[in-house]
């Protein structure tokens, strides 16, 4: 999933949780790190391909903002995982019990 990749650098998730705050300026994105506007400019376009983010033109500034659908493309994936999960916790747990009445019964 292109969109776990994306997130997967510390700087990317870090515009992420920026972006989720409010929309922001490119200029106001590379002002909150220690980084080139070029080097910004890469993490962005990693996250605009992975559908995180989207951008506009307002005169001469580019204004980036969370994309809700490439969120929800996220959240959804994580959902499945996560049910996933659950499923197979609560089978061991029903195994463990099992198990523990088994022992119980034997003694």
């Amino acid at each position: 999933m292109q969109s776990l990749e994306a997130i997967a650098d510390p700087t990317r998730r870090r515009i992420v949780e920026l972006l989720a705050q409010r929309e922001r300026t490119t200029g106001e994105i590379v002002a909150e790190f220690a980084l080139s506007a070029p080097a910004i400019s890469q993490h962005l376009n990693v996250l605009r391909e992975a559908g995180l983010i989207t951008t506009r033109a307002e005169g001469q500034s580019r204004i980036q903002s969370l994309n809700g659908d490439g969120l929800d493309d996220l959240a959804r994936w994580l959902e499945r995982t996560r049910s996933a999960w659950s499923r197979r916790l609560d089978a061991l747990e029903r195994e463990l019990r099992a198990d523990d009445a088994k022992k119980k019964t034997s003694k």
